[in-house]
């Protein structure tokens, strides 16, 4: 979590297996380009693209450039500045499956400290299949360069693992070439700007931590909710599905967030082991009661917004038959002081009516005695949401009176905006983590025990759902919120899902 201006990091090498891939062509190249931009950037760097396909160099950044220009937040390039970033790039035809080619790697290393006078932060970013990552770990580990502790790190996307015994495995295999803090799990959620504003909101202001426990908060809900299907990706869904997809990392992750003890400092593993406790105190589910706390759904065909969609079933690369989720709904305990029967509810799908991610912190009622009946006819509790994504905002519900003669109240929202508090454009969530790779702060990166114990949460989930087909699929239709047990699921606590107004009616 960068929070120096301008203290630039030491001169970086950043090696990007999948370098011809569309994660670098959407997310990573327009992530460093605006960094550069911004004087975030090392004073020397250089870029280096991996991969099999055969390209000449020129070609190959006139792709990235292609990327910058339909994906960065700044919709103009101006050809100096990408002039001379580009300088910086280049591209290393290579098998990752081939020992010998690993020595290409090495040789650029030994020719940039040459040139530089020194050694180098070397970052390896896996931008490739789960498959992959095993194979270039094991290849990378008999490099000299990776022994370096303090300037050699390695960046892992998810999936990372598809159950607990694969992820501790994959832990395990990391850490025999690479020590604990130089694996970064990266989970983008993380690098939104919102996201990390919640730890600013929580811890300081002294109008929020003292109701911040389950003697004010009634339930807490977390929803992240995609308009989308599987666009393209049935084969990778299939072995996935909501709950693995998003509950196992972003969800869980906003949910540790939210729940997390206040840290002495910002220190990155005093963050984490907060975290962590969070997770290692949520209530196991017992597997016979499985159906009383977790929800899952699959969108048929239909429509959205005009538009004529598939069922999942329909979708390219899908089992007609498929038993794979692509909505789930969890109520979750935590079982410490501060949260003891305070219960969280958290939901996700793909196809749903709109895309939206918040958290609503819902407070305990107030009592009405001290007002006449009529006061209170439109009385409700008040809320705190966090608008993630696609607006960036903190409401705050709170009773107001009416004006008029008569002692009405009506909920009214106070509403701070991203956009309009501040003129700058906000850091894509990938800038923020690139740069904290190069400066070497794993704040906001995943630890292998918070990997592990995400994993552990939901996996009597996935052994119950893995071994009952459902009978019901698909149960809901594009455009709607989910299957109506979603529904059932937090109206048996007296309680309805959260949604906010679309930004017309506002």
């Amino acid at each position: 979590m960068a929070i120096t201006q301008n203290n630039r990091p030491a001169p970086t090498l950043i090696f990007i297996f999948g370098g011809s891939g569309d994660l670098n062509y959407r997310k990573l190249t327009p992530a460093l380009f605006n960094l550069y931009l911004d004087d975030w950037m090392p004073e020397r760097f250089s870029i280096m693209g991996l991969a099999r396909t055969e390209i000449s160099a020129e070609k190959y950044k006139a792709h990235l450039l292609e990327g910058v220009k339909n994906f960065s937040r700044r919709k103009e390039v101006k050809k100096e500045d990408w002039k001379k970033f580009s300088d910086s790039i280049s591209y290393i035809q290579m098998d990752a499956g081939e020992e010998a080619a690993y020595e290409k790697i090495a040789a650029s290393v030994k020719k940039h400290e040459k040139e530089w006078g020194g050694h180098p932060n070397v970052i390896f970013y896996l931008a490739v299949a789960p498959q992959l990552v095993p194979i270039i770990t094991k290849h990378l580990g008999k490099l000299n360069i990776c022994a370096d502790t303090k300037c050699s790190r390695i960046v892992i996307e998810k999936p990372f693992g598809h159950d607990f015994k694969s992820a501790h495995d994959l832990n395990a295999l990391l850490t025999q070439t690479f020590d604990e803090k130089q694996i970064y799990r990266i989970d983008h959620y993380l690098g939104k700007e919102t996201v990390q504003n919640i730890l600013a909101l929580r811890f300081a202001n002294a109008l929020f931590e003292p109701i911040w426990n389950r003697s004010y908060i009634d339930h807490v809900q977390i929803t992240a909710a995609e308009t989308v299907g599987v666009e393209g990706r049935g084969g990778y869904y299939e072995t996935a599905g909501a709950l693995r997809d998003m509950v196992q990392n972003h969800i869980l992750q906003l949910l540790c967030m939210i729940a997390m003890e206040a840290p002495v400092s910002f220190n990155d593993d005093e963050i984490r082991n907060k975290k962590v406790d969070v997770l290692n105190a949520i209530r196991p589910i017992p597997v016979e009661e499985i159906q009383d706390f977790a929800v899952r759904g699959q969108y048929g065909p239909g429509w959205i917004k005009g538009e004529k969609v598939p069922g999942y079933r329909q979708e390219k690369n899908v089992d007609p038959n498929s038993p794979v989720e692509t909505f789930a709904a969890v109520k979750f305990y935590i079982d410490n002081w501060r949260w003891q029967g305070v219960p969280f509810y958290v939901r996700t799908g793909k196809c749903l009516n709109e895309k939206s991610t918040i958290i609503t912190l819902q407070f305990r009622p107030a009592p009405h005695y001290a007002f006449p009946s009529e006061a209170a006819e439109s009385w409700r509790p008040n809320r705190l949401t966090i608008s993630i994504q696609p607006e960036m905002d903190i409401r705050i519900r709170f009773q107001a009176k009416r004006p008029g003669q008569g002692m009405i109240l009506s909920p009214v929202d106070m509403i701070f905006n991203y956009e309009e508090a501040y003129h700058d454009h906000s850091p894509e969530a990938y800038e923020t983590l690139l740069l904290d790779v190069m400066e070497g702060d794993a704040t906001l990166f995943m630890r292998a025990d918070q990997v592990e114990a995400a994993w552990k949460v939901i996996e009597p989930i996935l052994h119950v759902w893995g071994t009952r087909t459902p009978v019901d699929f698909p149960n809901y239709s594009p455009g709607s919120w989910g299957p109506e047990d979603a529904e059932a699921l937090i109206a048996r606590d007296g309680h309805n899902w959260i949604t906010l107004p679309a930004p017309h009616q506002e």
